[in-house]
């Protein structure tokens, strides 16, 4: 399970703030694309959506992403994800990072601050980004 509650309201509002951080990773070069979108259903998915509820997370996603100033709004949930799973999001931020084959200024910046809020050991982010980089070569 990677959310502590059990109850599906509770876990769609922290699917839905997961949805926002990795929607404003995709947003962070201005371009976010239909690739982009789709690694994030895909993403959420693989976490504990159901399919029937993936359009209103995206919708609520990008609600949250859109009136939030601080990336610390939406990233208390995953903070409080087992490492494993933190990992796994890790992973899917640097999938959209890397989806059209390159990340700028802003995106690794981005990386760096998750990395440091999310207590993932910088080794761990240099080789997550390697493979992802690797895969998308």
């Amino acid at each position: 399970m990677f959310f502590k509650n059990s109850n599906n309201k509770d876990k769609n509002d922290d699917l839905a703030k997961v949805a926002a951080l990795l929607i404003h990773a995709a947003k962070i070069d201005e371009n976010y694309s239909d690739q982009e979108e789709k690694i994030i259903k895909d993403a959420l998915l693989k976490i504990g959506a159901d399919n029937k509820d993936i359009d209103r997370l995206i919708t609520k996603g990008l609600e949250i992403e859109t009136n939030s100033n601080q990336i610390l709004d939406f990233t208390k949930e995953v903070k409080l994800m087992e490492n494993t799973n933190k990992i796994k999001i890790i992973e899917t931020l640097w999938r959209i990072i890397y989806s059209n084959k390159e990340a700028d200024i802003y995106e690794t910046n981005l990386m760096r601050r998750l990395g440091g809020l999310l207590y993932i050991d910088n080794k761990i982010m240099g080789d997550i980004k390697e493979k992802i980089k690797k895969e998308n070569s």
